[in-house]
């Protein structure tokens, strides 16, 4: 790749995952510019770089090519001191959590509320698709293939008509306690972004913060959220609705009630989903043996492990496993070993609270790693 002088985001408006990244780039000052992966360089420069055609990927004033929301934030963090990884015990093991939480744990109410309501989102929809096509005779057909296919995921994820009342249900919950929280703070360990919140922002900018009909429910029930998802978006602490506020995390490693709420929440449907994705992808690699290095990631909905059953609520849901919740579960999991025994036991004490303690122990049969911009088996 040819050397800039700022960075370059390749992504998409719409992405759930550009989000993440494009939300830390502001948040850390960093000076880019951001293109469409319908861009000819995209396809021409980058990917071969990148490997798999997938967003966000990062091209750094160097010619270094990163790929996925994750990597991105940890090459940004690991240069700059690690500004926003909180380093007190629990609020980096929260942190961490929302990380996952946003990554993975809200993808089914996030495709849910994307196409499930047609007659809201369609229009708006077909423009940021069609926009993310470049042009040539068959845009429109290549968008239609990319929204059906994007449907088709959703469907993967567990999004059908029998749950479509379920996902609603607690994604409601959730937006009532978070909007809750988010009248003390500004942040959701005080008064500046965390890991987390950029794992956070993920769902809730382009999915459910922007389509018509996510947006229109969110700025209804819960505006504090709303006005949230348009904080990390600004390179500003923007909070002028605070009138004392402060400039950095919670002082005494504190978590508030108010959080622990949300995360009890979460806990209900992040738990059983995780104990059988782990068992899907444990039983895989029995059956596969992946050598050490092979790729962990398959394409977008893409059944490479297979399909997770699990009950919630008095009602099963099938969900494909994915081994990206496992990436993050094993950095927190990591994270937890390197405490002193007291913080352990004051972050089981709080997991606990939250009906969270059990994600210390489920853990794949193979550790993941990082290479040539992939996750890969170790």
């Amino acid at each position: 790749m040819k050397k800039s002088s700022i960075y370059s985001l390749y992504g998409i408006t719409h992405s759930l995952y550009t989000g993440r990244a494009r939300s830390y780039l502001i948040k850390s000052g960093v000076p880019f510019r951001e293109l469409s992966s319908g861009h000819k360089s995209f396809k021409a420069e980058v990917l071969p770089e990148s490997k798999l055609a997938t967003i966000p990927v990062l091209v750094t004033p160097e010619g270094e090519v990163i790929r996925d929301g994750g990597a991105i934030i940890e090459h940004l963090e690991s240069i700059s001191s690690r500004p926003f990884q909180p380093q007190s015990s629990k609020q980096q093991i929260v942190s961490t959590l929302f990380d996952l939480i946003g990554t993975s744990g809200l993808l089914r109410p996030a495709m849910h509320y994307r196409w499930n309501y047609p007659e809201e989102n369609s229009e708006f929809l077909h423009y940021h698709f069609l926009h993310s096509q470049p042009e040539h005779p068959q845009r429109e057909a290549k968008s239609q293939y990319m929204m059906s296919k994007m449907q088709h995921a959703g469907r993967l994820f567990g999004v059908t008509a029998e749950t479509a009342h379920l996902v609603e249900t607690l994604y409601l919950e959730f937006l009532e306690a978070l909007n809750l929280h988010l009248s003390e703070y500004p942040y959701l360990l005080g008064w500046k972004p965390s890991i987390g919140d950029f794992g956070l922002i993920a769902p809730l900018y382009a999915h459910l913060g922007r389509d018509p009909a996510p947006l229109r429910l969110m700025q209804q029930r819960a505006v504090r959220v709303a006005r949230w998802v348009e904080r990390m978006n600004r390179a500003d602490q923007d909070a002028p609705e605070f009138f004392n506020p402060g400039s950095d995390y919670l002082p005494d490693d504190s978590i508030p009630d108010t959080l622990v709420a949300v995360l009890s929440v979460l806990a209900e449907d992040l738990v059983p989903e995780t104990h059988a994705a782990a068992a899907v992808i444990n039983q895989w690699l029995v059956d596969n043996q992946p050598e050490p290095g092979t790729s962990a990631q398959g394409s977008l909905a893409h059944r490479m492990f297979g399909m997770a059953e699990f009950n919630l609520r008095g009602q099963s849901i099938s969900a494909l496993a994915q081994s990206y919740r496992f990436v993050i579960l094993q950095k927190l999991q990591q994270q937890y070993a390197q405490l002193q025994p007291a913080q352990q036991q004051g972050v089981t004490d709080l997991l606990q609270r939250c009906g969270l303690e059990s994600l210390l122990d489920i853990k794949l049969d193979r550790e993941l790693g990082w290479s040539e911009n992939q996750d890969v088996w170790l």
